[in-house]
């Protein structure tokens, strides 16, 4: 194996055969690109998301779906709970709008 990189940015010297076919190579193996950059969909990630994505990626199918079940569960509430405070504020009259004179 050589570690030696060859320039291929002259379309005289390296044609490309099949249009297209270089931007697959450099998608698919990031060791051909010239710089090391994240990907697009990491660059808007912080640092608690990342974390958080390799939490998730640790837990086993099962630990996940609890996961999963817990959030819905959470949704679920929370949708109740908001349900409970609009209907509050309906009998309060605090949605209303001001009348105009």
């Amino acid at each position: 194996m050589s570690l030696e990189k060859l320039d291929r940015a002259s379309p005289d010297l390296w044609p490309e055969r099949i249009p297209g076919v270089n931007d697959f190579a450099t998608v698919k193996s990031p060791s051909l690109t010239t710089e090391e950059a994240p990907p697009k969909w990491l660059a808007d990630l912080e640092n608690d998301d990342i974390e958080l994505l390799q939490e998730f990626g640790s837990l086993t199918m099962s630990q996940l779906m609890e996961k999963v079940k817990g959030l819905q569960n959470l949704a679920y509430q929370l949708g109740l709970d908001e349900a409970r405070e609009m209907t509050r504020g309906k009998f309060l009259n605090i949605l209303e709008k001001p009348k105009q004179r």
